[in-house]
């Protein structure tokens, strides 16, 4: 098989990911392509993402077809050096698909499972991936989980260790939540790296977990190695106060559906299975109350309550900032309290680290 011929497969973006819809080729046959071209758009079962090509050549073949279902791992295109013979495309292809098994022995399945830790008598939910390289912590924002990182988790692990976890009150964390204040969540993150013995990290935090990593790194500095924030609370007033308590409220697929649009600068990008996920999680014991809890500390009013602008200044540890410029919860302006480090995306919403995930993968290097 010639290593001139890379093969396009169907990525695998979450612990659920099973399959992918090819959406639309953004390339046409015969097309020049560089690294880092945006080459397909699959449709996972959480959100629509681009898959971008890891090398140069030219597409000389669309495998899959738009509409197609696939699973994880098949063959989509293939690209090549331009003087490799239309034969050897079609043997490369033949073999490729006849070697091809779709899914995953019990062995990797169990790899890929979250795993739970003890914090301070309540049960986390994390999910690591990676085995080398300083460690990274995925804080994700209010109402969400560590599948809110699935396009960046895998990237991030090819240089390090990296651990998405569920906040309390979250995902298949613990609902009960004793402190909601920026402080509490702090103790929880540094309780939960006691746990894994990990003495320094890198934060990388969402909305709401932005201003958890920033109150961390304020409470802890010494054992902060860099902050990333993504769309962060803390860093000014305003804020969609009627999308986070409707958020709280919401108990039908209709309110979220309307609630979770507001997320993203396309709005198409909320697929059904996105809107299941979370009326599920809303449906859980104890979850209003745990996020009404946070938002009582959170807003006073309809604006932010604690504003940690002046507070970072004394952080002395690498700071980053990454906001959409189209985000509809936070303004992108909020992202000069930060100072230096700032990148601001054309084109995305709130949920950056989704609807920009190639981008943000790029920004995000330790």
């Amino acid at each position: 098989m010639s290593e001139r011929i890379i093969p396009i497969s169907m990525p695998k973006w979450g612990l659920s990911m099973q399959e992918g819809k090819v959406n639309r080729w953004l390339v046409s046959t015969g097309d020049p392509i560089q690294v880092e071209t945006e080459v397909v758009e699959v449709e996972s079962d959480k959100i629509a993402g681009v898959i971008e090509a890891a090398h140069a050549g030219l597409l000389r073949r669309q495998v899959a077809k738009e509409g197609d279902v696939l699973p994880v791992g098949a063959l989509l295109g293939v690209i090549t050096e331009s003087e490799i013979a239309e034969s050897e495309i079609e043997a490369f292809v033949n073999d490729f698909q006849s070697r091809f098994v779709p899914g995953k022995t019990e062995e990797d399945q169990a790899a890929l499972a979250p795993e739970f830790v003890t914090v301070n008598g309540r049960r986390i939910s994390y999910l690591r991936r990676g085995e080398t390289g300083n460690p990274v912590l995925l804080i994700h924002g209010f109402g969400g989980d560590k599948n809110n990182w699935l396009f960046n988790h895998e990237a991030l692990a090819a240089t390090h260790t990296v651990y998405a976890l569920d906040l309390p009150g979250h995902g298949d964390s613990d609902k009960n939540i004793d402190d909601p204040t920026f402080s509490g969540f702090a103790k929880v993150l540094l309780g939960f790296a006691d746990a894994l013995k990990l003495k320094e990290f890198h934060l990388v935090g969402h909305s709401f977990g932005g201003g958890i990593s920033l109150s961390t790194a304020l409470e802890s500095p010494e054992r902060i190695k860099s902050v990333t924030v993504l769309s962060s609370v803390g860093l000014g007033e305003e804020i969609d106060a009627e999308y986070l308590r409707g958020f709280a409220a919401a108990n039908s697929r209709k309110e979220l559906k309307d609630l979770v649009r507001r997320l993203f600068a396309n709005e198409e990008l909320v697929t059904r299975r996105l809107v299941d996920d979370l009326l599920r999680f809303k449906r859980l014991d104890g979850v209003r109350s745990a996020l009404e809890a946070i938002l009582s500390v959170l807003l006073e009013g309809d604006r932010q309550r604690i504003v940690l602008s002046h507070d970072i200044e004394r952080l002395s540890m690498p700071i980053r900032t990454i906001w959409g410029e189209k985000d509809r919860i936070i303004p992108a302006s909020h992202a000069t309290a930060m100072g230096k480090g700032v990148h601001i995306l054309p084109n995305a919403g709130h949920s950056v680290q989704m609807e920009a995930a190639n981008e943000v993968n790029r920004l995000l290097s330790f």
